[in-house]
């Protein structure tokens, strides 16, 4: 019978009424998984009818979020157990017995394997234990930072993405040792806080004792809310550690628990995987020749912190794209990136030339869908110089500027009346777009700068024109919103994130990244990324180039992520500071 079942036909004193501690723990999770939801239902419904639309009719994919529960460590540890027990007796005299020897490269000898997931081809992800007796987690290997952490029962009230993972109890493990030394770090998808702990890390069956991780109290944004993983474990160098914690792998080479100061990648970039082994796997201090063709090219580490190598070159269909020149390009190997980010000028450049549009223009035309009706009543009342500006194409017109003075009679400015007549749900819409490009208002002298900037002003101004000229002449609703949505073409991409149409991905050219003067070439199959749109809606496609703008002395700088990392099998040799790629197997 449960715990609550048991006292109800049993008279006890209120001093004697007490609750077993993992109930009562059980009980306030639930209670505070119950106020979380009721918070985002009470978001959900704050927010307007037009947004809503906005939402449900977005290109973005959606998943359903449930809790999930790993179970006993043993079950997590399945996936390993099963690959050493059949996959890996085939190679273990290769791989532990007979070294794998690299005429250019290191003596790659012994090897600890384990299997890794992938979801959608954007998380790889898997499974570490902390503690005594050991709690499991499902973390990110990211050779792009230093630090493990993982989310702590002590996470602050309503930290809704700490409820939706695995949490770290300090009080369950015989082996811990408190720290409590503040910790923060910032990622390209989020950030984090809490403090620091110490505990034993099983990793891939090889016990860490007294690794030094942060417990994650606060998880901010939606990066980690909606990630299949729990936290991150991070394989950079140390130099780049936050905290001067040293990473686990140093630690594991320390204690003499692998071969060799070397560990090695391979990612299947097949989304359909499941979680038995078939996402990818990481070898701790050796590789796995099944998964490799031919030999490495070994590429010397230019700054011990990221993986970060030289690149030579960016070639477009065997043509440079002529930004790395004669000094060439920095660029780091970083399996923790979902994407391959560069320059954000280059990289647009790039997905134009593919035939990407911005992600932003898509969701541009769907607002025009949602409130065509409108778009043709603002038509006939304001300027076109009025509607772009409201759009963020141009700046504030000479005629609006002129009427925002005039208010010595106490009567609103033209802007502000503009902005209160303009449709309702227009206005909303391109307030979407503009939160989608990271704006708190719609200034275009901030957005396109100098003579670019005035050109698509024009162009813009041109199109409403043209849009205005056929209402005039009474043509279709629908000839009128299709000129309107070639103003959509004009809006800069955010980040220069891009989708392309899925029926063209065959006939776009290949890419090139060429490294120590051997060309690494992605197939358009490669570098696009197909994203379930769930609901039995149509897969939607994805450029799988980003922009990203690294600052001096760090950048800028290219990352080669998991869109790259995908068909080359990689190798990080820390003994002789240089990564090994090849054609993976």
């Amino acid at each position: 019978p449960s715990p609550l079942r048991a006292t109800c036909g049993t008279h006890t004193e209120p001093s004697e009424r007490l609750i077993d501690p993992s109930v009562q723990r059980k009980m306030v999770a639930i209670l505070r998984s119950i106020v979380a939801l009721f918070l985002v239902c009470a978001l959900c419904l704050a927010a307007t009818p037009g947004a809503s639309a906005l939402v449900e009719s977005s290109h973005l994919p959606r998943a359903k979020v449930h809790k999930r529960v790993l179970g006993p460590p043993e079950t997590v540890k399945k996936c390993v157990d099963v690959a050493r027990r059949a996959k890996y007796e085939r190679f273990s005299a290769r791989l532990h017995d007979e070294p794998h020897r690299d005429p250019d490269g290191p003596t790659l000898a012994g090897g600890t394997p384990e299997c890794i997931s992938n979801y959608m081809d954007a998380q790889y992800y898997g499974a570490v234990s902390i503690g005594t007796p050991p709690q499991s987690f499902l973390v990110v290997f990211d050779t792009g930072s230093s630090n493990l952490w993982i989310p702590s029962a002590k996470c602050s009230f309503l930290q809704i993405p700490c409820d939706l993972h695995q949490k770290y109890r300090s009080g369950d493990s015989s082996t811990y040792k408190a720290l409590g030394d503040p910790f923060a770090i910032q990622y390209g998808s989020g950030s984090l806080s809490g403090f620091l702990s110490q505990d034993t890390v099983t990793w891939a069956g090889l016990e860490i004792k007294d690794q030094v991780f942060a417990e994650a109290t606060k998880e901010p944004g939606i990066a980690f809310l909606f990630s299949k993983f729990d936290g991150i474990l991070g394989m950079g160098w140390d130099t780049i550690s936050v905290n001067g914690v040293t990473p686990p792998f140093y630690n594991a080479v320390d204690q003499g628990l692998v071969a060799e100061n070397v560990f090695s990648f391979w990612l299947n970039r097949d989304a359909g995987s499941t979680g038995d082994g078939e996402g990818g796997e990481i070898v701790l201090g050796g590789v796995d020749p099944d998964h490799f063709v031919g030999e490495h090219t070994w590429l010397n580490v230019t700054r011990e912190g990221y993986w970060q190598i030289a690149m030579d070159d960016v070639k477009l269909g065997g043509v440079s794209v002529g930004q790395c020149g004669k000094k060439g390009c920095a660029a780091i190997v970083d399996t923790g990136t979902s994407l391959l980010a560069g320059p954000t000028e280059v990289v647009e450049a790039l997905n134009k030339k593919i035939g990407a549009k911005s992600i932003l223009g898509e969701e541009c035309r769907v607002m025009i869908d949602q409130y065509g009706d409108e778009l043709l009543r603002d038509l006939a009342e304001f300027s076109a110089t009025d509607m772009c500006t409201s759009v963020g194409l141009c700046g504030p017109s000479l005629e609006t500027e002129e009427k925002t003075t005039n208010q010595e009679d106490g009567s609103v400015g033209g802007s502000r009346a503009s902005e209160t007549r303009l449709g309702a749900g227009w206005r909303r819409g391109r307030d979407v777009i503009a939160v989608g490009s990271a704006k708190s208002s719609i200034d275009a002298d901030a957005e396109l700068k100098g003579l670019e900037g005035g050109a698509v002003c024009q162009a813009c101004v041109y199109a409403v024109d043209y849009a205005k000229s056929l209402l005039t002449q009474n043509a279709t609703e629908s000839i009128i919103l299709d000129e309107f949505k070639s103003v959509c073409d004009l809006i800069p991409s955010s980040g220069g994130e891009a989708a392309v149409d899925c029926d063209a991905v065959s006939k776009m050219p290949d890419v090139e990244f060429v490294l120590g003067g051997r060309p690494f070439k992605l197939t358009p199959d490669q570098y696009v990324l197909k994203v379930d749109a769930g609901q039995g809606g149509p897969a939607q496609c994805i450029s799988g180039f980003m922009g990203l703008d690294v600052p001096p002395p760090a950048g800028p700088l290219w990352i080669l992520g998991d869109v790259f990392i995908g068909p080359y099998h990689s190798v990080f040799d820390y003994d002789n500071a240089r990564v090994g790629l090849a054609d993976a197997a």
